[in-house]
């Protein structure tokens, strides 16, 4: 079962006076997908595949989450379960422009739909973020209000690509937040605010 995006459309009659409100909704909905999905692999018929690898239990997702502009409900369950918080075991619903982002990275690379991304972290609970800052203090880069805690960032590497080159990507795409962690090994992609560190 696929389930549509649900976009909000607010009509303005007195300044569209001429489009019928199937054409103005149906413009909203290509617009919306337009706006969450940017990029060629959206488009109406294709399909958006993310392959994931948590490094600290080796499980692996690859799933398909979007398809012909439409969300898959299964594979973004797979997603979801993949990004969990890997110390609790706890999971949340992740942001799905966080999913597409990290495909359009992946593209980005010029790598294959099944290359996996190395995750080092997606989803956190309150309790690990909490924990992880106050065991390192507030200088170690874990936010007080971290974006892991809303589902919507990844710390990440991808086999065979420099840690450069991948902040250099992330950087190039603007799609949000990129934090640069050479020392760790990661890069942190977000679908926070535009910014970087």
């Amino acid at each position: 079962m696929q389930t549509t995006l649900d976009e909000r459309l607010v009509s303005q009659p007195s300044r569209l006076p001429d489009l019928s409100r199937r054409r103005l909704i149906g413009g909203a909905a290509i617009g919306g997908m337009a706006a969450l999905f940017p990029f060629k692999a959206m488009a109406w018929g294709g399909e958006m595949r993310l392959a994931i690898r948590n490094v600290h239990n080796n499980e692996s997702v690859d799933a398909v989450f979007a398809r012909g502009g439409q969300f898959v409900p299964d594979g973004l369950a797979e997603l979801n379960h993949g990004l969990r918080d890997w110390r609790t075991g706890e999971t949340t619903m992740m942001d799905r422009r966080l999913l597409a982002l990290l495909v359009q990275l992946r593209e980005k690379l010029e790598l294959t739909g099944r290359s996996k991304i190395d995750l080092i972290s997606g989803y956190r609970s309150p309790h690990t973020n909490a924990a992880l800052r106050a065991r390192g203090g507030a200088h170690t880069g874990v936010a007080s209000q971290s974006q892991h805690m809303l589902g919507k960032a990844t710390d990440i590497t991808v086999p065979g690509v420099s840690l450069e080159r991948l902040h250099g990507a992330a950087m190039a795409l603007g799609g949000g937040g990129v934090g640069y962690y050479p020392r760790d090994g990661f890069v942190h992609v977000d679908t926070g605010r535009v910014r970087h560190w």
